[in-house]
């Protein structure tokens, strides 16, 4: 896994051997066309990533939240219930020398309280069929996460039916492999 573009492009996303029990990496092409729909697709209008508050909720390697450091993000916080995956992106992070540019925290993500500060950027990218992302979103909502025009780009198992809640709306989907992506914005 390699970033795709910006001040990191070409720089690899290590997978720790440790936390190879527990990550999913999302695919570069998927990671790519994620970025693809984000600046340039129909729901885009030119969207930037400069300075932006970006959550990368279970992060795994991290990739998702690193690719929009890469690509001008403020500040990424990653979230996620594992001790390896937390690990995982910190281990990336460093290498990459964002780690003035991050946070991390190890939490159930349905369960995550009350926020510090609002992300306009949010990705999802929970295991399959875990039925986390509903509650995740909710969550979200509740515990004011979320800035009002947030973009949120979730990435679940194709056969994987979601509920998504009344506050969001689906703005854009596509398919890639087993994988659907679905970019949502709050109403």
């Amino acid at each position: 896994m390699r970033i795709v573009a910006g001040k990191h492009k070409g720089r690899r996303i290590d997978l720790l051997k440790e936390a190879e029990a527990v990550v999913r990496p999302t695919a570069d092409f998927a990671r790519e066309a994620v970025f693809n729909i984000l600046s340039h697709g129909k729901i885009a209008s030119g969207h930037s990533f400069i300075g932006k508050n970006v959550l990368d909720i279970f992060c795994g390697t991290g990739a998702l939240g690193l690719e929009a450091l890469s690509r001008g993000a403020g500040h990424v916080t990653f979230i996620d219930s594992s001790r390896e995956a937390i690990g995982n992106a910190r281990y990336n992070a460093q290498r990459m020398n964002e780690l003035d540019n991050v946070d991390f925290f190890r939490a159930n993500a349905s369960k995550i309280g009350q926020a510090r500060k609002k992300y306009s950027l949010v990705f999802l990218d929970p295991p399959y069929f875990e039925k986390l992302i509903t509650p995740t979103l909710l969550a979200l909502q509740n515990g004011g996460w979320i800035e009002h025009d947030a973009l949120l780009v979730i990435e679940h198992d194709a056969k994987e039916i979601i509920e998504i809640p009344e506050m969001l709306e689906v703005i854009d989907q596509r398919k890639y492999g087993r994988a659907m992506i679905e970019v949502l914005q709050c109403t």
